[in-house]
């Protein structure tokens, strides 16, 4: 089958995925799409809302509607890497054994991430980059497709500890939930209180997700849509001489070279659930907030003038 053809039959797939989430997850469209987008570039997402909003129900229709495994961890003080990873035991015959631990699936929501020490939080960074782990010097590939979503609850900050700039450059989207419409949460409790259970069935094989993956990194990107998106992350940088304004004045540090990557990448994904064979610079612009938002570091002044991320993400297009 030909890549065009490829890209067809994504577009229908894709669509009728969106169905499927839909059945159970009311309104958040914005939010799903760039879940998904991350999935199918390869990437992983943060996702920043208050309790109640659907984090976890989402991710878990989501992997059921691909028909991937998932895996939920509640990150908390106490937790160990090797609760994450897994561990070396001694069985019967007194050989070293190795017991998997959560992390070996495809998708993994890492709940409430910033409540769990910087150690803890680590032990994530080489699944996410390298798509392995090593415990005791041996090396353990992971499943692919596989997919980090972690969560966090941007109000209480007391007893947790943020994740260091590094970590969240791991994320290729940062994705801010809203409280739901009056009548979409109207729907949510009329869903949800009755004992009628939306089933949501599987349409996607693993290897059909890594097929429409490969697939997507193979679209043709032209040189001026790849100039935009290295000179669109230059604008967030406040030494360099092509800076905002706005970046320069409440600034402190921009976004590196992996905001580029994601931005190609993710205008990619995006091109292809429109049904176009290449990106264009509107599809930079639709994935450009999630994707900057976390990686542009604010100064004091800007949190004292009440300075969004997302205003300064605008006023660079």
């Amino acid at each position: 089958m030909s890549d065009v053809a490829i890209i067809e039959n994504f577009v229908k797939k894709y669509a009728a995925l969106k169905q499927e989430v839909a059945k159970v997850i009311i309104g958040q469209d914005k939010v799903v799409d760039e879940v998904l987008i991350s999935i199918f570039s390869g990437g992983h997402s943060l996702l920043v809302g208050v309790p109640g909003l659907a984090k976890t129900l989402m991710v878990n229709t989501i992997a059921q509607a691909l028909g991937l495994n998932f895996k939920r961890i509640q990150f908390t003080p106490d937790l160990m890497p090797s609760d994450i990873l897994g561990s070396e035991i001694l069985d019967e015959n007194r050989q070293f054994k190795f017991i998997k631990g959560p992390i070996f699936s495809n998708i993994i929501l890492a709940d409430e991430i910033n409540r769990t020490p910087p150690k803890t939080q680590a032990a994530l960074l080489e699944a996410m980059q390298e798509r392995s782990v090593t415990v005791a010097g041996h090396q353990y590939k992971l499943s692919l497709p596989y997919f980090v979503l972690a969560t966090q609850n941007p109000i209480e900050q007391e007893g947790t500890y943020p994740l260091p700039e590094a970590q969240l450059d791991r994320f290729m989207f940062s994705i801010n939930l809203q409280y739901p419409s009056f009548q979409e949460e109207v729907d949510v409790v009329k869903a949800t209180t009755t004992d009628v259970k939306a089933s949501v069935n599987a349409l996607f094989t693993a290897q059909e997700i890594i097929d429409f993956q490969n697939v997507i990194r193979r679209i043709p990107v032209a040189d001026n849509v790849i100039e935009y998106a290295v000179a669109l992350v230059g604008k967030t940088r406040p030494k360099e001489d092509t800076a905002a304004d706005i970046v320069k004045e409440f600034v402190d540090w921009g976004a590196g070279p992996r905001a580029s990557q994601n931005l190609i990448l993710a205008a990619k994904t995006h091109a292809a659930t429109k049904g176009k064979f290449s990106p264009d610079i509107e599809n930079i612009q639709a994935v450009a907030t999630g994707i900057l938002r976390h990686r542009i570091i604010k100064n004091y002044k800007a949190e004292a003038e009440g300075i969004t991320d997302e205003k300064i993400i605008e006023s660079l297009f």
